[in-house]
């Protein structure tokens, strides 16, 4: 229906159009037929203004039958589209019941085949159960099995070690007891300084039990040999090292310490610093003398607690530094100083090779110069004897040329006359 009206509101518009399009034509050419003259332009003009007459009544019997075939046209697709409007509805009614009894039969199917896999999946999950219960309690006991064996094992081995720890407790306190003997912990002391200086050293580089002091009797516990002292005057240059253990106030402290007693800790404390002090003056007193040795001396502590706990205390390694002359070295720290005295030492070895070494090649320069003369020397006898072979090769030509005239004798008589000589050599 809106098809046709919009058909017919078209050519309604486009008639209209076109009488105003042949008006618009006719006033034209009756404006040109007036632009002539006479009778005949007039004659023409009422000839054309009936033939336009003519020409709308023609157009409107049109219009008429236009309008006419277009409300026909509308009525019939009105009643095609009704018909057509309840055929497709009926089609879809008859779909939509088509697919709701495909969908029914599909829900059932779907419905049937759930039911299958529930079934199923409830029979592989037994399944699975049985499975893993029957894996579980086999990995479960051989698990077990292997860790009653770990644990039988370690059993085993914490026998062991509470034998061992026995056995070790047991040196402990031979430990304990030597180490409550001041003699006894001294040479512990010097024990360690000595593997320590035994592992670092060359036997020619330091030595026991040495006087460092002129004229004194007292002798340090071990002295390093330095670079720098003449041997043949004043003896070598000494870096004098003496153990010391002071092991009865270092325990005081420990205890202290264990038992939270602050004051007792406090004191224990003070004693050891004032007992390391006093060893410090004795090894200044007895064993530094410059320049026989070094304005300094080491105090070896064999143990590294206490060495740490020494410098845990502030101001006690630079007091003994600055009032006597001696540091304070652990274990660690000696070896450490130990080692870039080695280093020193290799470095001057080096050096001395190496004077060594110049020394050789000035030598060998000059014995080369003298070479050269002497070079030069038979340069020249070899010219002289070259001048006068020269000599003897012209005079050896001119008494051949001088000889030309005589005539030759046999070899036999000349043999005869002037006989060989023999090669005193030969």
């Amino acid at each position: 229906m809106s098809a046709g009206a919009g058909l017919e509101a078209w050519l309604a518009a486009h008639g209209v159009m076109v009488g105003a399009a042949l008006v618009a034509g006719a006033a034209l050419l009756a404006a040109a037929a007036l632009a002539r003259s006479g009778r005949a332009a007039r004659e023409h003009a009422v000839a054309l203004a009936a033939q336009l007459d003519q020409i709308s009544r023609s157009q409107e019997r049109g219009e008429r039958v236009l309008r006419e075939e277009l409300a026909q046209s509308r009525r019939e697709l009105a009643g095609q589209t009704h018909h057509l409007r309840e055929e497709v509805g009926g089609s879809l009614r008859a779909v939509g019941e088509m697919v709701e009894k495909r969908i029914e039969v599909m829900r059932g199917a779907v419905d049937l085949r759930l039911a299958q896999i529930q079934q199923e999946t409830l029979k592989r999950l037994e399944e699975m159960r049985a499975t893993v219960d029957e894996k579980l309690q086999g990995t479960l006991e051989a698990r077990l099995g292997a860790a009653f064996a770990q644990v039988s094992l370690r059993l085993e081995a914490v026998h062991k070690g509470l034998g061992e720890m026995q056995t070790l407790a047991v040196g402990v306190g031979d430990l304990k007891k030597v180490l409550s003997n001041v003699r006894s912990r001294g040479s512990f002391g010097e024990t360690r300084l000595e593997t320590l200086l035994e592992d670092t050293l060359g036997p020619d580089q330091w030595q026991r039990q040495v006087a460092t002091r002129p004229g004194s009797s007292e002798r340090v516990d071990a002295a390093v040999r330095l670079p720098g002292g003449d041997e043949g005057e004043g003896g070598p240059l000494w870096l004098p090292i003496d153990a010391k253990f002071p092991h009865d106030d270092y325990e005081r402290l420990l205890d202290a310490h264990e038992r939270g007693d602050l004051a007792a800790a406090e004191e224990a404390g003070r004693s050891l610093e004032a007992r390391i002090k006093q060893e410090a003056k004795t090894i200044r007193d007895k064993y530094v003398s410059p320049p026989h040795t070094t304005d300094f001396a080491l105090l070896f502590l064999p143990t590294e607690s206490l060495y740490a706990e020494l410098l845990r205390r502030p101001g006690l390694h630079e007091s003994l530094r600055r009032e006597y002359g001696v540091t304070l070295a652990g274990p660690t720290t000696l070896l450490a100083i130990l080692g870039s005295l080695q280093m020193g030492f290799r470095t001057l070895a080096v050096q001395q090779r190496s004077q060594e070494v110049w020394r050789l090649l000035g030598a060998v320069k000059t014995q080369f110069g003298k070479f050269g003369d002497l070079l030069a020397g038979v340069q020249k006898k070899l010219d002289e004897a070259s001048n006068k072979i020269g000599e003897a090769s012209q005079k050896s030509r001119y008494i051949e040329r001088r000889l030309g005239q005589v005539q030759e004798l046999p070899v036999a008589e000349a043999v005869e006359l002037l006989p060989e000589e023999v090669d005193p050599e030969a």
